[in-house]
């Protein structure tokens, strides 16, 4: 049975699920940061999905990918599925500008996580369910 990693419980926001993954938000506030998640149990990799479940993370990262496009504007998008700490897999969608406190290296480790204000976190949310309403099947409002 598929269960959400306890680090990603604690790490991050629920906003709605895709057909195969949960859709979440980091909670770090220093980029608008985005995750994946296949509801899929004992996955690692995106090679250990199944051919129909590998086309389907494709198409909602590709959903996910335009939808923060759409909403931040960023200079460039990171995606990526790193898993070094946490096994689950899960692929990430940053936002990333030139201006920001970890530009041009990977935002991880660079600097310490930023607490979002609960309007702010609340304001992401919101926009990425009217950005992916039509996709999210079962949103969390």
């Amino acid at each position: 049975m598929f269960q959400l990693h306890p680090v990603l419980q604690k790490d991050t926001v629920l906003v709605g699920e895709f057909s195969l993954s949960l859709l979440l938000i980091s909670k770090d506030a220093n980029y608008p940061w985005a995750i994946l998640v296949p509801k899929r149990s004992n996955i690692e990799e995106i090679y250990q999905l199944s051919l129909s479940d590998r086309q389907a993370l494709l198409k909602e990262s590709c959903l996910l990918a335009n939808a923060l496009v759409d909403i931040f504007k960023p200079d460039k998008l990171n995606i990526a599925t790193i898993g070094n700490m946490v096994p689950q897999l899960h692929m990430h969608h940053v936002c990333r500008y030139q201006t920001d406190l970890s530009w041009p290296k990977p935002v991880w480790s660079q600097t310490p996580a930023s607490t979002y204000a609960a309007q702010e976190l609340a304001g992401f949310k919101q926009r990425l369910l009217l950005e992916l309403a039509e996709d999210l099947s079962h949103s969390q409002h």
